[in-house]
């Protein structure tokens, strides 16, 4: 019986001490608490991870809308009903960001831009070669660096 005692007792042990460093290892980096959404998440927050979400939906509807109708859309509204473009989506007012839509029949350009810029509020810019621009210390245009690209 004593040998089973013993065993209650450390099993938790090596359960507490696996989560601690378990919990060391995913531990955020100083001055964010930000936990990324998938393995190469370009995000810092989770307005960025929001931001950049909004971008990737549209930039999916882009790619079906021009399938299906040989051009792009030339205003956000148009693609409603495109993928999962919803009718709300058409708002410019995504929470901390504010989206920026100008197009032609053979391109378009989204923007995001952060309502208050800092570190962990990007900017960010995307045509429709799918490579997503960054920037946080000026509006993010395609000279910006990289952060992620698509190819669909």
């Amino acid at each position: 019986m004593m040998k089973l005692s013993k065993l209650w007792i450390t099993i938790p042990v090596i359960l507490l001490a696996a989560c601690m460093l378990s919990a060391q290892d995913a531990a955020p980096t100083p001055g964010s608490t930000y936990t990324p959404k998938f393995h190469g998440d370009p995000a810092r927050s989770d307005s960025e991870a929001a931001a950049l979400a909004y971008m990737r939906v549209v930039m999916r509807a882009e790619v079906g809308f021009n399938k299906q109708y040989g051009h792009y859309a030339t205003t956000l509204r148009e693609l409603v009903h495109s993928g999962t473009f919803t009718q709300r989506m058409v708002n410019s007012d995504r929470g901390d960001y504010t989206v920026g839509y100008h197009a032609k029949k053979d391109n378009y350009v989204l923007t995001m831009t952060p309502k208050t810029p800092d570190a962990l509020h990007r900017s960010f810019y995307v045509e429709n070669d799918g490579k997503i621009h960054a920037d946080e210390t000026k509006t993010a245009d395609a000279d910006s660096p990289v952060v992620e690209s698509h190819h669909w």
